[in-house]
């Protein structure tokens, strides 16, 4: 059977990746001089705790090429198909990683896909591989699976604050005009790699219907998860809307990993979804 890889930052719900044997290496995150891998030795909520405690802006990092190249040796030891789906790859180093590694295995053949997602945006995409390799399809046939999905792959979310973006220095219009978006609640999406801003707001209630607006038109959805960062009232709460308007949606409700979290700050909540195809 095929094997499934990702990342940490992939932020799937622990029983959906036990469930369906996925295997998840760690992102790195740095307080200062601490580091700490995402999900094992720092969870969500001392990561919550120690941002509000020490009050440092964190950074990440990607593993090393030797920590995946451990995760697909171990894993060779049971199949000879492996499939690594990781964060977008201009956005991070964790592409880079995995695709080392994969050329120093001969004991399976590795793809490695650039999701050119973030979060769940790429999560569903690793639970539809696993889904399929559970069913039996072969390598070839997931990975189309995967690269179809890509296009049909969103992540919309309200901002708190664009500090967090702004101090990461990846995206490059924050750069240019953090001084005009101080004041206002921040509508971005993510769509095969970019992060756009879509709308402004002065208020959060503003922003939310703005948010359940862009839901509504963009048709159908086959899968989708509402996640937060330290904001479980308000997703709560997008989640009781966002069933309103999607009939059959099975609620779920998670909090985004460490790794999001140092990126775009607490008290962001979005939704990131598969379009039906």
């Amino acid at each position: 059977m095929v094997r499934v890889v990702t990342d940490s930052t992939a932020d799937i719900p622990a029983d959906m990746t036990t469930e369906l044997g996925i295997t998840v290496v760690p992102s790195y995150v740095v307080f200062g001089t601490e580091t700490y891998r995402d999900g094992i030795e720092l969870t969500k909520r001392q990561f919550n705790e120690k941002l509000a405690a020490s009050g440092v802006i964190p950074t990440t990092a990607a593993p090393p090429p030797a920590t995946y190249e451990e995760a697909y040796r171990q894993l060779a030891k049971e199949t000879d198909e492996i499939i690594s789906i990781q964060l977008a790859a201009g956005m991070s180093a964790l592409y880079s990683s995995a695709a080392m590694a994969a050329k120093r295995i001969s004991e399976a053949r590795v793809v490695v896909i650039d999701s050119a997602q973030i979060t769940m945006g790429y999560g569903w995409m690793v639970v539809a591989a696993a889904e399929a390799a559970q069913r039996g399809s072969n390598l070839e046939q997931i990975v189309a699976l995967v690269e179809g999905m890509k296009a049909r792959s969103r992540v919309l979310a309200v901002l708190d604050t664009l500090e967090y973006v702004y101090r990461g220095g990846r995206v490059g219009w924050v750069q240019a005009m953090i001084g005009t978006l101080l004041r206002v609640k921040p509508i971005i999406e993510v769509r095969m790699g970019e992060v756009v801003l879509l709308e402004r707001s002065r208020t959060q209630r503003r922003a939310l219907d703005q948010l359940m607006e862009l839901i509504q038109v963009s048709g159908p959805l086959e899968r989708a998860i509402v996640l937060h960062t330290n904001a479980p009232e308000l997703a709560e709460r997008v989640a009781d809307r966002l069933q309103a308007i999607v009939p059959g949606w099975e609620r779920l409700v998670d909090q985004a990993g460490v790794t999001v979290a140092s990126h775009v700050g607490p008290g962001a909540v979005g939704i990131a979804f598969i379009k039906a195809g």
